[in-house]
C-alpha cells in the first residue's frame, strides 16, 4: 500500500456526523478542507483540539475552508461532545476504522508500555481539487490550529 502524502487525491468517504446524517468528502468539492483524526471525545487533548479549531471556524470559513473532526466514536457520544462544548465544527464517526484506516491514522500505539492499535492524531489540509496538500502526523495539540491556519494561508498565496 501507497503511503498517503501531499500531491496524492484525498480518499473518497462518506460518514454520519452528529446527528446521524450522511457527510460526503466530495460534497466539498471546490472547497479547501481541514481533515482531523482524532482519539476519543471528551478527553483533554481532544476536546483541546476540538474547541481550538472551533475557535477558529469563522477564520477558516473566510479561507474558502470547513473543517471535520473525525474518530470511532458513535453519532450519539459527538452529539454529546458538541453539546457539552458548543462546538459548530463537523464531527464525524467511523465506529468501523476504515476511513481512519484509509487516511493512515489507525496506527500501533504505545499506551502503559503496551503497544496498543488506536488513532494517532494526524491532520490532513485538502485543496479545492481533492488532493492532499499537507499532512500532520503526529500531531501535538498546543499550536497547531495556528500552524494549519498559516499552511493553508501560504497555499491560498502561492497559488494566487
Amino acid at each position: 500500500m501507497v503511503a498517503l502524502d501531499v500531491g496524492m487525491p484525498a480518499p473518497g468517504f462518506c460518514l454520519p456526523d452528529k446527528d446521524n446524517t450522511e457527510i460526503c468528502l466530495n460534497t466539498f468539492s471546490g472547497r479547501w478542507l481541514v481533515v482531523y483524526f482524532y482519539p476519543k471525545d471528551n478527553t483533554p487533548g481532544c476536546t483541546t483540539e476540538a474547541k481550538s479549531f472551533n475557535e477558529e471556524l469563522e477564520a477558516f470559513s473566510h479561507l474558502n475552508a470547513e473543517i471535520i473532526g473525525i474518530s470511532a466514536d458513535s453519532c450519539q457520544s459527538h452529539a454529546k461532545f458538541a453539546g457539552t462544548h458548543g462546538l459548530k465544527i463537523i464531527l464525524l464517526s467511523d465506529e468501523s476504522h476504515t476511513v481512519i484506516e484509509k487516511y493512515e491514522a489507525w496506527q500501533p500505539k504505545k499506551i502503559l508500555g503496551r503497544e496498543l492499535l488506536g488513532i494517532v492524531r494526524t491532520t490532513y489540509l485538502i485543496g479545492p481539487d481533492g488532493h492532499i496538500r499537507e499532512v500532520w502526523s503526529p500531531v501535538k495539540v498546543t499550536g497547531h490550529v495556528e500552524i494549519v491556519k498559516k499552511r493553508l494561508e501560504e497555499l491560498q498565496a502561492s497559488s494566487e
